[in-house]
């Protein structure tokens, strides 16, 4: 299914400046990517802040319009940065609320965040999907952290965890019309990855994925299949990379209509030439050291930019 009217590339995002960033205790069993700091919480939130000023002053120079709101002190939210995972925007005008595994981070919800991208932005938000009724069951689908969207081709990809599971992903695919490609997914050392978005990025044309850390020959063999199948080329990272974030890159739409790829420093300096090589053929590559926010909080620059496709007054 092909919906030539939805484009996969955004040329806006959302991004939430932290005030109270740290490495989140209640997120640490799911994701081994995080507690790699040894700052303390102080130093964390202000290197935070810093590599966050840092990433969105460069987007803004790539062309992308980049909507930056400040988070709150209270409730305490410090995984607010990652606004991907309890948002998603769509070109109907469609919002979409996830539901969220860790309590602390389902106050990071914000409806006046909505209401703010309507009234000062001129984004159109026509209806709010809201599956957040989930996490009374303890089934959660936290955003596209959880699925990586093929917005064109309607095809959410998404490794099953504690974090993304059946119900909430079902009812999403049929409410907003998309077909699932589910698969498991796990480390070097066989832990089950937590977001799909940690392995893989859907571009235009470039599909980015480790798909080494499928373990399974037939689920790996059906997913690059269908990669190909809607007309991607196949760009394979290594356990290395993965661990470097490379796969939690994202490609947008700069303001000149050209391609931009984003990516933590971290990711960029783990590539081979040969990778940047066809990256840099399919555009721009912007990258920024966000090393404290990946080393405490377990996430890079991909989870921290929620897409708006929403179309504009």
């Amino acid at each position: 299914m092909t919906n030539k009217f939805e484009s996969q590339l955004a040329s806006g995002v959302l991004m939430i400046r932290p005030v109270r960033f740290e490495s989140n205790p209640m997120t640490a069993e799911s994701n081994k990517f995080q507690g790699r700091s040894r700052a303390t919480p102080a130093q964390q939130n202000a290197q935070a802040q810093a590599e966050f000023d840092v990433l969105a002053s460069k987007l803004r120079d790539a062309g992308i319009d980049v909507v930056v709101i400040d988070d709150t002190p209270d409730p305490h939210t410090p995984d607010s940065i990652f606004p991907n995972n309890w948002v998603s925007f769509h070109s109907d005008g469609r919002v979409v609320l996830y539901p969220m595994q860790a309590l602390n981070r389902r106050t990071e919800r914000r409806l006046d965040i909505l209401e703010r991208l309507a009234a000062e932005h001129n984004y159109v938000v026509r209806d709010i999907v809201d599956l957040t009724a989930y996490e009374q069951a303890d089934h959660f689908l936290e955003g596209t952290g959880s699925m990586v969207l093929d917005r064109v081709n309607h095809v959410a990809y998404a490794c099953l965890s504690s974090r993304t599971q059946l119900g909430p992903l079902g009812d999403f695919a049929q409410q907003l019309d998309y077909e699932v490609m589910t698969f498991d997914a796990v480390d070097r050392n066989g832990v089950p990855i937590y977001h799909t978005n940690v392995l893989m990025n859907i571009g235009e044309q470039v599909a980015v994925i480790c798909d080494a850390a499928i373990p399974d020959n037939e689920q790996r063999s059906a997913v690059l299949r269908r990669l190909r199948d809607t007309g991607h080329e196949v760009l394979s990272l290594s356990y290395d990379q993965l661990d470097a974030f490379a796969g939690n890159m994202l490609e947008l739409r700069g303001s000149d209509g050209a391609r931009v790829t984003t990516m933590s420093q971290q990711a960029f300096d783990s590539l081979y030439g040969w990778q940047l090589q066809r990256l840099r053929s399919n555009g721009r590559i912007v990258h920024a050291a966000i090393d404290n926010i990946e080393a405490s909080a377990g996430g890079s620059v991909r989870c921290m930019l929620a897409e708006i496709h929403l179309p504009k007054k």
